[in-house]
């Protein structure tokens, strides 16, 4: 009859299907055609999970493992694995075990002292997440009020969802479901556990980690953990818990009862104190000339700079700063990546040879004339800013790669100090669902690129991958390699954020590539309440992204 049949598109040929057809029928049917597991679908540029059924025509793409969207579903749908398994083995108490970070290809967990893990318990832990795997147990997602969700949350014991969902506008949340156990995840899943297979537990710090393959989606990859990375990360966290806001129901408390003001100028102040005594270290670390500050994208290491200069002046020493980006190649003669798109990421993207020149000149006792580029034009230029260093003088030098010895490989190690910076978080969305710290830093990129670089939302998405790429290549390798590492982070940067990223998010085209990442986001920020600027003070690092900062950003 007519209408019982539909005709979609799928790898680029028509074929047709019973209407009510669901797309795990279709994954099935492809997988031989892909090396790596199909675990969601994208239809019309909308993802979708495998349970859902064919509606109408359109074009039909797989996503599996191997990407992005998928490689987080997959997470995401092993966590919900571990979480049935946690439930099996201790019944409610699994609500007190917190899915904190994500560390080296692994979640770490912490489960209450009480019930600190050892070996014998992770090997239980594993095979009964191997023997729910096996058995291909339906992964079910279905809608509830948000009332309800908050009662839900509040029975299960599961306090922080309870209190995100109290803060919901939307009037539905949705359930994922797995052999009666019941749990809310911030993102897409897959069809059932049996795609679940590759995964290892291992005792790290004081709980566990979950660990997971990477390029390789059928091998669990090796755990490589950065201690320093670790230490920061747990430092933040507890200043968190000390203040009362460390899960984003907590903020959003904080920000309702009145209690933003008193934290703003709380982590403000110990965020000086911290740049303060690092400025001590640097004085009394010998005569080093070069203070190298990297760090990924959207750190905040230009207001940083500005923040430690300040501080060095303090204890008698001569600062200035010096960004790296000063030394791009003109935009003509810069390296391309893989698809021919201009690579920004790259170390080659430097003149090092121009830099390592002008830094030795300095270290001589020489003046130079220190170059300046132009985002606008693409180009470098020279406006007569000269530098000669004097006994006092040093330069605060910040770019992605300034921990990279072939970026300063004329210069002896024993005249630079080296800082890695990064953006970590005191919250987790609830229980069970960390903060990425990279959604963090790609929602200031956007707000500081509009404003800055005249760069549309949907541009900073597209180029996105491609800067995640070149941090794992050329910035995450070298963090253990810095005298000292430092959270840049603010516990109320994305309610702050919210308003002016909200906008740029919208604007994003329904039927562009980067929509789904941009709906993703929203849904993101839709988590906190908004959170005034005003107040803010202008040497804040949140200054760097929103505009009205003192310095030079």
């Amino acid at each position: 009859m007519e209408g019982e049949y539909i005709t979609v598109k799928i790898c680029g040929k028509e074929k047709t299907y019973a209407k009510g057809t669901q797309y795990l029928e279709l994954a099935e049917e492809y997988q031989k055609d892909f090396s790596d597991d199909i675990i969601l679908v994208s239809v019309n540029n909308r993802l979708c999970e495998l349970h859902n059924r064919i509606k109408k025509g359109g074009e039909v793409t797989f996503v599996t493992t191997a990407d992005r969207a998928g490689r987080k579903a997959y997470r995401r749908s092993v966590t919900l694995l571990m979480q049935k398994a946690l439930f099996n083995l201790l019944g409610k108490d699994v609500s007190a075990v917190r899915v904190l970070a994500c560390i080296s290809q692994a979640y770490y967990c912490e489960m209450p002292f009480s019930k600190a893990p050892d070996e014998t318990f992770l090997r239980r832990l594993k095979e009964e997440m191997l023997r729910l795997a096996s058995l291909k147990l339906p992964i079910l997602k279905y809608s509830v009020g948000t009332d309800e969700a908050v009662e839900l949350f509040g029975e299960l014991g599961m306090t922080e969802k309870e209190c995100l969902f109290r803060y919901r506008r939307s009037s539905n949340v949705n359930i994922y479901s797995l052999d009666h156990y019941k749990d809310y995840f911030y993102g897409y899943m897959a069809a059932h556990t049996g795609y679940l297979r590759y995964f290892d537990l291992a005792l790290y710090g004081k709980g566990f980690v979950l660990k997971f393959p990477d390029k390789k989606t059928k091998e669990v990859a090796e755990f490589t953990p950065s201690v320093k990375y670790f230490d920061t990360l747990n430092r933040s966290r507890e200043w968190g818990r000390t203040m009362g806001v460390d899960s984003v129901g907590a903020l959003n408390n904080a920000i309702a009862s009145g209690r933003m003001q008193e934290i703003i100028m709380v982590q403000e102040a110990l965020m000086e104190q911290r740049v303060g005594q690092l400025a001590q270290m640097v004085a009394s670390s010998g005569d080093r000339k070069f203070v190298m500050v990297a760090g990924p994208s959207s750190s905040g290491k230009t207001t940083f700079s500005h923040r430690l200069c300040i501080q060095l002046s303090a204890v008698g020493l001569k600062p200035h700063p010096l960004s790296l980006d000063d030394y791009y190649l003109d935009r003509d003669k810069a390296p391309r990546d893989a698809d021919g798109k201009l690579d920004f990421e790259c170390l080659e993207s430097l003149d090092t040879e121009q830099f390592n020149r002008d830094m030795t000149a300095l270290l001589r006792g020489q003046t130079v004339e220190l170059p300046t580029f132009n985002f606008k034009s693409g180009r470098r230029e020279y406006k007569g800013k000269r530098l000669t260093l004097g006994p006092k003088d040093l330069l605060v030098v910040e770019g992605i790669h300034g921990l990279n010895q072939k970026l300063s490989y004329m210069l002896p190690e024993e005249s630079k100090f080296k800082i890695f910076i990064s953006a970590l978080t005191q919250l987790n969305i609830d229980e069970h669902n960390y903060l990425p710290t990279t959604d963090g830093r790609l929602i200031r990129r956007i707000v500081r690129d509009a404003r800055t670089r005249n760069t549309t939302a949907r541009e900073t998405i597209a180029m996105w991958n491609s800067v995640r790429r070149g941090e794992e290549n050329y910035i995450f390798p070298f963090q253990d390699s810095a005298d000292v590492m430092f959270d840049s982070g603010l516990v109320y940067e994305l309610s702050v954020l919210k308003a002016y990223a909200e906008p740029l998010l919208f604007h994003i085209d329904k039927n562009a590539p980067e929509y789904t990442e941009a709906k993703r986001l929203l849904k993101f920020l839709d988590y906190f309440l908004p959170v005034p600027s005003e107040e803010i003070g202008r040497n804040s690092i949140i200054r760097e992204f929103i505009g009205g900062s003192v310095f030079p950003v």
